[in-house]
Order: structure tokens, then C-alpha cells, then sequence
């Protein structure tokens, strides 16, 4: 279930949210600002179930469980090949679920499923950590511009993953971004870098996608295996 919040919560580019829909949380009348919303996603009254998206002036909630076969299996073989890459290679930071992203020039404020952060941005200030109120050895929130992001496409996030989220993290900087759905049981992998005015598609060469961030490429295949249940396999090889 995905429901934007309008009434007097958002702006009217939203639908009215659904009477029949009863979200199981109250969200503050605050958080119709980016300012409001990062002061209560970093709140314990904050939910810890589901996704809540600022983006384009409105909230996006979505409380649908992942499937299984089209988002989780592919976000966990997506994160063992890259978190291997990066501890292997002391690259930096990969963050995966749960971790709050703000850039406050493109009023964005989310969870993506998988995020990278290279040491290098780390130590220049691109970033700052922003630590929980009572641990400031504890941070909850990464704001400014991260290197890299994923998002999984679900039936529910279609719209706020290959529109809003497309637009706002191209705003943000990000310097690429990945964008899976399983269409018909086909895979879909664009992988996505900033163009003159938007991103623009990774062309694929022998069906091997070129990553600047990782500095080698990739493909993403799906197949059913010996027990015929869905085998996501990320390959990689130097460029």
C-alpha cells in the first residue's frame, strides 16, 4: 500500500489520501516541510515499518512487505557483490535499508534500498552525519549528496522511483543511480548517469553495463534454478 498525503498535509500535486486507509502511526502536521519531516523521521514516534518519502513537496507512504522473489532477493545479491567489492577494495561505506538520505537543495528526504558512500566524500565535507539525540557516536541520517543509490521498483513505488525519485536525485547530485524491476519476469537493470538536464541510460556493451562509481562493469541476470525458484546472480568484471 502506497498513499501520498495531500489535504492539508502536502501539496495539491498529491491525491487525497484514502479515508478507508488507516495507517497504524500519526504523522505531525510538521512534516509537510522537508525541515518538519527530518525532525520526525529522526524522532523515536517515527515508524519503524515501511517506507516514508519526502520528495516533490509531499510525503509518500508506503507500507507494502517486499516480495520476496522480485525485491528482496534481488537487493540481497545486489548488496553481497557490492559490499564485498567495497570492504575488499576499502572503498568506503555501503548502506543498505534503513538508512535516511537528505539533500535539502532538492527536497528529497529518504530510505533508499542499497547506498554508497566513498571514503572521499566522507572526509571532504560532502556529507555530514547527523548523530541520534542521545548518542552522538550514533548517526541516523546522511545529509547532503551520496555517490550512489539503488531502488528496487515495486507495483506500489513505480511512480516515486522512475519519476519523483528519478528527478530528485539527479537534482541532488548523486552520480549515478540504479533502477531494477522485474517486468513479466524479466529483469530490467538501467543504470543511470547525470545527463545535460536528467539522467540518461548506460548504454550496454555486449550486455555489460559500465559503473564510474565502481570503475567496472556489470550485469544483472535472473533464472530459475535446479528447484525452480527465481537465482539473481550480479556479475562484475574489470573494465
Amino acid at each position: 500500500m502506497m498513499t501520498a498525503i495531500n489535504s492539508q498535509l502536502a501539496t495539491p500535486s498529491f491525491p487525497a489520501i484514502n479515508q478507508e486507509t488507516a495507517l497504524a502511526f500519526s504523522i505531525p502536521a510538521s512534516a509537510t516541510t522537508l525541515a518538519g519531516f527530518r525532525q520526525w523521521a529522526l524522532s523515536d514516534d517515527f515508524p519503524e515499518r515501511g517506507k516514508i518519502t519526502y520528495v516533490a513537496g509531499g510525503l509518500i507512504v508506503d507500507m507494502s512487505p517486499e516480495s520476496l522473489e522480485n525485491h528482496s532477493d534481488i537487493k540481497t545479491e545486489i548488496s553481497r557483490v557490492l559490499s564485498d567489492l567495497v570492504r575488499q577494495q576499502n572503498l568506503g561505506r555501503l548502506h543498505i535499508d534503513g538508512a535516511l538520505i537528505t539533500n535539502e537543495e532538492a527536497g528529497v528526504s529518504n530510505e533508499p534500498d542499497i547506498l554508497y558512500l566513498a571514503k572521499q566524500t566522507l572526509k571532504s565535507g560532502r556529507v555530514r552525519l547527523t548523530p541520534t539525540v542521545d548518542n552522538p557516536n550514533s548517526s541516523k541520517e546522511i545529509v547532503g549528496t551520496v555517490d550512489w543509490v539503488l531502488e528496487i521498483v515495486s507495483p506500489s513505488s513505480i511512480k516515486k522511483d522512475k519519476v519523483l525519485l528519478r528527478e530528485a536525485y539527479f537534482q541532488a547530485g548523486i552520480g549515478e543511480y540504479w533502477l531494477v524491476e522485474v517486468v513479466d519476469n524479466q529483469i530490467e537493470f538501467q543504470l543511470l548517469v547525470p545527463g545535460d538536464q536528467e539522467y540518461v541510460a548506460a548504454k550496454p556493451q555486449e550486455g555489460w553495463l559500465y559503473s564510474p562509481t565502481f570503475g567496472c562493469q556489470f550485469r544483472l541476470d535472473r533464472e530459475k534454478d535446479e528447484d525452480d525458484f527465481w537465482l539473481v546472480t550480479l556479475h562484475r568484471r574489470e573494465a
